[in-house]
């Protein structure tokens, strides 16, 4: 058993579905637990007693908490196909709530590893950065997600994430404005104006009706490229293709 056990909802392979590295193959890996509650978030844990590995039609249930050589074993019975997977996407959840598990684990995985987080950790990230390639920061919007403001940690933040390939995340709403799309723009072209920035519009869902508009697609899209070199419209492409 681990020192620093981790807890688990699935180890899965699939696309990636957001970001600059949309349709790119991935295993995986789902922490449980976040410091955020989000208006728009999707994410369901299916039972936090079991980590689910789902290969194929072929599902495994480990009791969570899981130790580092179990979830290696599981990552490597995906990646064993040579040459298919881009990366191991570490996401959740808030994977940096567990940094002590990423640690024990993620060096003894050999393919580049992603990090998909919510960028409201900063001394997390800088306890694990050596281990991680790649960092999908999410900027969360106060008009988007209905919680607090978090600009000064996503600073910090993406001045740690800079050291690797960094690239931003921003979700947004019929509720979000300008001035709000230019405070991300600006904060980000003060760290380095390369960044990519990527807009993406809240998924409809049973639980959250807050589209954004068309109008809203071409008015942000503007104002962010007035200071960044890289600004995309990306939706959630996985909720388009049908697949988890």
């Amino acid at each position: 058993m681990s020192n620093n056990p981790g807890f688990v909802s699935e180890i899965f392979q699939s696309f990636q579905g957001e970001g600059i590295y949309v349709g790119q193959r991935q295993v995986f890996i789902r922490f449980i637990g976040c410091n955020l509650s989000c208006a728009y978030c999707d994410t369901n844990v299916e039972d936090e007693n079991f980590c689910l590995v789902k290969q194929k039609k072929d599902i495994q249930k480990i009791k969570n908490p899981v130790d580092a050589g179990q979830v290696v074993n599981a990552i490597n019975s995906f990646i064993v196909q040579k040459n298919v997977f881009h990366s191991l996407s570490m996401t959740g959840g808030e994977p940096l709530l567990q940094v002590d598990f990423i640690k024990d684990f993620a060096a003894k995985i050999d393919i580049p590893k992603y990090l998909e987080t919510n960028g409201t950790l900063p001394e997390r990230l800088e306890e694990i950065i050596e281990f991680v390639d790649i960092v999908a920061m999410d900027y969360k919007i106060p008009s988007a997600t209905k919680c607090d403001d978090y600009s000064k940690q996503h600073r910090k933040f993406l001045e740690i994430a800079q050291l690797k390939e960094v690239f931003v995340k921003a979700v947004f709403t019929k509720d979000t404005t300008v001035q709000d799309i230019d405070d991300v723009a600006t904060l980000i072209s003060e760290i380095d104006n390369n960044i990519p920035l990527v807009l993406q519009p809240a998924t409809v869902s049973r639980s959250f009706k807050s589209a954004p508009t068309v109008e809203q697609f071409f008015s942000f899209h503007t104002v962010a490229k007035r200071k960044l070199n890289k600004v995309l419209i990306i939706p959630q492409c996985h909720k388009f293709m049908g697949i988890h």
